[in-house]
């Protein structure tokens, strides 16, 4: 029975990692004699359609209707009082740790704030 909970807090934990916030950029068009070749996103960068790339920690990508972004880090999460989220920025990644020890994955129970 124990490994069965471990299983549920694990896969509720990915619900919660998972949860992003996510924005999109309709394309625009300036010219509507001139089919657009692709994106332009918010630093004039242009993408065509159908690439995607990382920008600030958000999944970008870029398709006939626009951009769209995901962030990559977790939002909001409502964790039990002995654990963490532990969030480096520089390689976009986060891990649920122990606040008493940041080297051990958390697994205790915790909760997702809608």
């Amino acid at each position: 029975m124990g490994s069965l909970v471990r299983v549920v807090v694990c896969v509720l934990m990915l619900v919660v990692v998972c949860r992003a916030q996510c924005f999109f950029q309709e394309l625009e068009t300036k010219d509507p004699k001139t089919p657009a070749k692709g994106c332009v996103d918010k630093e004039g960068k242009q993408h065509v359609f159908g690439s995607s790339w990382v920008k600030d920690c958000y999944d970008c990508s870029c398709s006939v209707r626009g951009i769209g972004c995901c962030n990559r880090i977790p939002e909001v999460v409502d964790l039990s009082a002995e654990c963490e989220l532990v969030v480096d920025r520089k390689a976009c990644s986060h891990r649920v740790v122990m606040k008493s020890d940041k080297t051990k994955d958390c697994n205790r129970s915790f909760s997702m704030v809608l």
